[in-house]
């Protein structure tokens, strides 16, 4: 595959519905605005409605023509994403494009409304849940794609199944953090085996590198402190950070399963990576899909 991607090698998309959670800033929003750009409809799935409206009329200033849709969708709450998804459904007969890029990084030690750890809640099980009720809209539109937004942190991650809520040792805000996107990665290991070699519907990952947004503003710790004195100096900027999951997106040569990054991990163009070891488990995503089934109540349904 073509190691060489820029926004030029986006098609035409016209005529496709996105979701794009947390698409009011950072990477959400310069995945948005691209798209958008490209003739896509875009649904800006935000927890906070006023900022993603202040974003699409930003997003409009550049591109008076661009189809957005804000909706509200709070992740670190299951009956949030219930509503959202009914009032999806309600509106949308198609899904062509669902992009779980929303995230949390190295907060302080929180529960989700469902008694969750807030980062393992809102980066893993809240788009799970989601995916799960879009599940039958995704299959039936042709061609269609789940694309999560993990990170180079997944490798420092460890899958600990007997607690993953931080309930028995000692909360890790980097610890919950690389857990959460190693269970991104887990996640997309096993819907895409899940989905077979057949499927029209494709299940990818990605990772921006070392982007310049406000995510790990709030990261505590000595490690949280270096990463925001460093962030400044080392990092690319959120529109090339949004590249890999845009590749992952639209490039008609991207595989199921694929996990997309920068080139030299930090920046660079997006090309195919390896993840871990440990994400490369298909025990430990066979058993990760199991209990989130169970936690969130939700059940694929891929037949």
């Amino acid at each position: 595959m073509d190691n060489r991607f820029s926004e030029a090698d986006i098609p035409h998309l016209a005529g496709k519905t996105v979701i794009v959670t947390g698409a009011n800033s950072g990477l959400g929003f310069e995945i948005s605005k691209t798209l958008t750009k490209h003739g896509a409809r875009v649904v800006m799935a935000c927890r906070n409605e006023s900022k993603a409206k202040k974003a699409a009329d930003e997003i409009r200033k550049g591109n008076p023509n661009a189809d957005l849709m804000v909706r509200s969708l709070d992740l670190a709450s299951l009956g949030s994403v219930d509503n959202f998804v009914a009032e999806f459904l309600n509106t949308e007969s198609k899904l062509n494009l669902l992009i779980n890029n929303a995230g949390l990084m190295a907060i302080d030690q929180a529960r989700t409304v469902d008694g969750f750890e807030m980062q393992f809640g809102v980066n893993h099980l809240g788009h799970f849940a989601l995916t799960a009720m879009l599940m039958p809209t995704l299959l039936s539109t042709p061609q269609s794609r789940i694309v999560s937004m993990s990170s180079s942190a997944h490798k420092a991650g460890k899958m600990d199944f007997y607690d993953l809520m931080f309930e028995r040792r000692p909360y890790s805000r980097w610890g919950a953090y690389g857990q959460s996107k190693l269970a991104n990665l887990l996640f997309i290991l096993e819907l895409s085996r899940q989905l077979g070699v057949s499927s029209q519907t494709k299940a990818l990952a990605a990772h921006p590198g070392v982007a310049n947004t406000k995510l790990g503003q709030n990261a505590g710790g000595i490690i949280g402190f270096g990463f925001r004195l460093s962030a400044p100096l080392i990092a690319h900027s959120a529109y090339k950070g949004a590249l890999p999951a845009l590749r992952a997106a639209t490039d008609p040569d991207a595989k199921s399963g694929e996990f997309y990054g920068p080139r030299y991990m930090m920046m660079g163009s997006p090309v195919v990576e390896i993840p871990s070891p440990k994400a490369r488990n298909f025990k430990d995503a066979e058993r990760l899909w199991k209990v989130s089934e169970e936690l969130t109540g939700k059940v694929f349904r891929l037949a």
